[in-house]
């Protein structure tokens, strides 16, 4: 048996200099974290599934009357397995939530010329949380194509993950293009105001946007469901955590005291694994017997 590739090692300085730049202005740029030829290969498979399945525009505000989307992409093959288990892209996640959060959708964004700019929005705002909170939402947009001002580049609220409230629908805001390479990815905090930019340009704006929630928060595609089991039984373990096949903190999203995937797919626990009831509590300490100290029943 061959040996297993090392991971490959996460530049620690890059994840604190982006986790800094999401604290301080709510978003921050992971540059050069895919190849030309990967961004190359993507667009072309994009463009294929958009033929198959007859994509078009939705035609509405928000979606875009000439933007093509298409969702679920981790059921559409391979290629789209990686842009979700980027060490550099997910340790920046993982550092805005925490190492039990999941995805919550995956899918491409593609701004057509004569598009015009996406209503300013917040990501976390159909969340029913006071603001400012803590981030529930992290959210990421990979540039298959340059972003730039003129073709869509995602418009951004600098700060305004701090503000008390979510933009009023189709209230204008002084912004800022995200600007980037290809091969680039855009990181922000849920609470962020932004938008899709307008397109002014003659070609197609390529994007993925791969989103993440807090694990006890539901997610924005339907994993569970919307991915067939044969097709998750060949994710590695980490990608069927982040689908929700794992169990949060413990206890959140437990059958019978197993993991998802463990009952549907065959998969054992590690041997450290241990429900929030069964950890170790220390005597005369029930307070430590499960997270923030709350007894479950």
């Amino acid at each position: 048996m061959p040996p297993v590739a090392a991971e490959p090692a996460v530049p620690t300085g890059e994840v604190a200099a982006a986790l800094a730049g999401i604290e301080r202005d709510g978003y921050a740029v992971v540059e050069a974290v895919l190849a030309p030829t990967r961004c190359d290969e993507l667009i072309a498979d994009l463009a294929r599934l958009e033929r198959e399945r007859s994509i078009v525009p939705a035609g509405n505000p928000f979606e875009g009357h000439a933007t093509w989307r298409i969702y679920n992409l981790l059921s559409s093959g391979r290629l789209y397995e990686a842009l979700v288990l980027d060490p550099r892209v997910l340790a920046v996640v993982e550092g805005v939530l925490d190492p039990g959060c999941l995805l919550s959708s995956l899918s491409s964004i593609a701004i057509g010329p004569g598009e015009r700019a996406q209503p300013i929005h917040a990501d976390d705002q159909l969340i029913p949380l006071p603001k400012p909170h803590p981030a529930v939402v992290c959210n990421t947009m990979w540039a298959l194509t340059d972003f730039t001002e003129t073709n869509g580049a995602t418009r951004l609220v600098p700060g305004s993950h701090r503000a008390d409230h979510s933009p009023p629908y189709g209230s204008t805001h002084a912004s800022v293009a995200a600007v980037m390479a290809r091969g680039s990815v855009l990181v922000w905090h849920g609470s962020l105001w932004h938008g899709g930019g307008a397109n002014s340009s003659g070609a197609r704006r390529w994007g993925v946007a791969a989103n993440f929630c807090a694990g006890w928060v539901r997610q924005q595609e339907n994993q569970q469901l919307g991915l067939p089991l044969d097709t998750v039984a060949t994710f590695p373990p980490r990608l069927r955590e982040l689908c929700g096949f794992g169990i949060y903190r413990g206890l959140l999203g437990h059958i019978d005291k197993r993991s998802p995937a463990d009952v549907l797919l065959g998969d054992r626990p590690p041997p450290a694994a241990a429900m929030v009831w069964d950890a170790a509590r220390p005597p005369g300490n029930p307070a430590a017997r499960s997270p923030g100290g709350h007894l479950p029943g």
